[in-house]
């Protein structure tokens, strides 16, 4: 059985994105079916009224949550990784066209740490657009004050970033990216959530995600004890190492649902504390 993460309970929408309630026991029944017993006790903790979770305590929650998750990005210095992946696409793409800007869309951008510290550093250069995009409104909203905040040239949407025109509007000069996104996904959805790349066409694509495995999930049980308060980030964050798909599962999936690229997806060994996340890649040919 699937382990559960807290974060993917809380929240509930209909197809139209309007939000639904959740009910308490709902969620601790599911959780103790999955024999998350620990997982459980923390959701009858939250905040509720009625036995309904409290949406915007909730929400207060959920921006806590990715603050934190924050630290962790910092520490694994994942701005500079992504940058320096991105870096040669970008300039090849400017060689082939120096007219055309080149977009970067963050899916799942959270409260879009990782635009921001591409846009605080100026790491790509000029002429480089960063779309962050998310299915929650209020993560998009604390990401947009924050860049506000900061000064900083980003942009943040609220949907899908894979409908057509929404934030792929030249997919040529497109590179997608996400961070701590595929692990969310059942392996089922993997093939169609990278279909969706080939779809639209984009240029390339790079997916971080935690290598799973001993040494990781142990590291980050130390970490989130050391640097996390939020109970539902303790949790979640281990649960992320553990859920994590091997890399051959992620190629298994992204290979033949995108005839048209490139895709490679390395784990190393020995592993390096400081890789605890690693990129499945994809160029188009």
């Amino acid at each position: 059985m699937r382990l559960l993460e807290l974060t993917d309970l809380v929240r509930r929408r209909d197809p139209a994105g309007h939000r639904l309630p959740v009910e308490v026991e709902a969620v601790v029944e599911r959780l103790r079916a999955s024999g998350q017993h620990r997982a459980a006790r923390i959701a009858r903790r939250l905040p509720a009224r009625g036995g309904v979770l409290d949406d915007e305590a909730i929400d207060r929650l959920l921006v806590r949550v990715h603050c934190e998750l924050q630290r962790l990005a910092e520490e694994l210095q994942q701005g500079r990784r992504v940058a320096e992946q991105l870096a040669g696409w970008v300039d090849e793409l400017r060689r082939a066209d120096p007219g055309r800007s080149v977009r970067v869309v963050d899916v799942g951008c959270g409260i879009g740490y990782t635009l921001r510290w591409l846009a605080a550093h100026r790491a790509l250069g000029k002429g480089v657009e960063l779309v962050g995009v998310d299915l929650d409104r209020t993560l998009v909203s604390a990401a947009a004050e924050r860049a506000a905040r900061e000064g900083l040239d980003v942009r943040f949407l609220v949907g899908d970033a894979f409908d057509p025109g929404r934030a792929v509007t030249d997919p040529g000069h497109t590179i997608v990216i996400s961070s701590g996104l595929l692990h969310h996904l059942p392996a089922e959805d993997l093939p169609a959530f990278f279909g969706r790349h080939g779809e639209l066409g984009v240029f390339a694509f790079c997916h971080w995600d935690p290598v799973p495995g001993a040494w990781s999930t142990a590291g980050a049980w130390v970490f989130h004890r050391a640097r996390m308060r939020e109970p539902v980030s303790r949790h979640d964050g281990v649960l992320s190492v553990r859920r994590a798909h091997r890399a051959a599962t992620l190629l298994a999936a992204a290979r033949p649902a995108l005839p048209g690229y490139e895709v490679s997806c390395v784990e190393g060994w020995p592993p390096a504390l400081t890789q605890v996340l690693r990129p499945v890649i994809g160029v188009r040919r």
